[in-house]
Formats: C-alpha cells, structure tokens, sequence
C-alpha cells in the first residue's frame, strides 16, 4: 500500500534535514515509540507500541537511513517484528524544498504487512499507517517548529 503527504515547516530546509537525522526528535515524533536508539550513522532501532485495529504489539523495529541528499532528500526503510501480531515492512522517500518562508516536506512511503496484522484488512491497515504518518509528521512540525519570542510587542518593548 501507498502512502504520500505534505507538511509545511517553518523552518531553512537544512535545520529541517538536520532534525530529520536527530534521534531526540525522531524517538519524541515517532507514535507509540518507546525507545529509539542510534546504532550506527545510518541505522537507528526503536521500541514502537502500535495497535492495529484489534491487534497492539510492541514491535522491534529497524530503522536504516539512505539515499542521503542533504539537505534535499533521503530514504527511511525499516521492518518491525511484533511477534504472534506479526510483522511489516516498509520505507519512504522524503525530500525538502526551500520556500520563502520554510521547507515543504514531502513523503511517498510504502508498506507491506504481515502475519496477523495483514490479516485485519487492507482498509485498516491503510488507514492506520495513513494516521502514522500524519501523526508523526504533525508532531515533528510541532517538535521543532520554535515558539515565538514572550511578550512581542508587549510593555517591555518600547521605541524610542
């Protein structure tokens, strides 16, 4: 199944790329991540609780980074095994554009279950990597998107 989206960042695409590569970010962004840890400079490992309609497993996960572009593009591929739940697979191209005021990221991902959870369905299966995928996009924008500076234009600025 196919997966793509487009998010607005408010940020230089090179701070958004960087980000993108932050374990921090990514274990903070990543829903129902448990733990995320970096292995090597391409490779990351997480802990990630999913529940797919009647079926919640905590997956083991292996993330792997390629095609790097920076800060244009790159690739996530990665499979998670949930044990008796199953397992899936799948990876997503990721690229960045400039704008006046930030970076589009686009996303063109694709995943493949199975064992149990391909059992569900493949509407609920779409529909739940759909919602992943927006979630985490949406809580990275919020993540590294900065707050804007207390009290501008309140009494303790003043022209003179």
């Amino acid at each position: 199944m196919d997966l793509t989206g487009e998010f607005h960042v408010p940020l230089p695409r090179e701070a958004v790329f960087e980000a993108l590569n932050d374990p921090e970010i990514l274990g903070r962004c990543i829903p129902g991540c448990q733990t995320l840890e970096q292995v090597s400079e391409t490779e990351f490992d997480a802990d990630v609780l999913a529940k797919v309609g009647p079926v919640k497993a905590r997956f083991r996960t292996r993330i792997a980074v390629s095609n790097l572009n920076p800060p244009e593009s790159y690739t996530l591929s990665g499979e998670g095994r949930g044990g008796a739940a199953g397992f899936a697979s799948g990876s997503a191209d990721v690229s960045l554009e400039a704008t006046d005021d930030g970076t589009v990221l686009r996303y063109a991902a694709s995943v493949q279950p199975g064992g149990k959870i391909a059992q569900v369905g493949s509407r609920l299966i779409g529909g739940t990597a759909r919602k992943i995928g927006t979630d985490f996009f949406t809580r990275f924008v919020e993540v590294v998107t900065p707050e804007p500076p207390s009290g501008e234009g309140g009494p303790d600025e003043q022209e003179e």
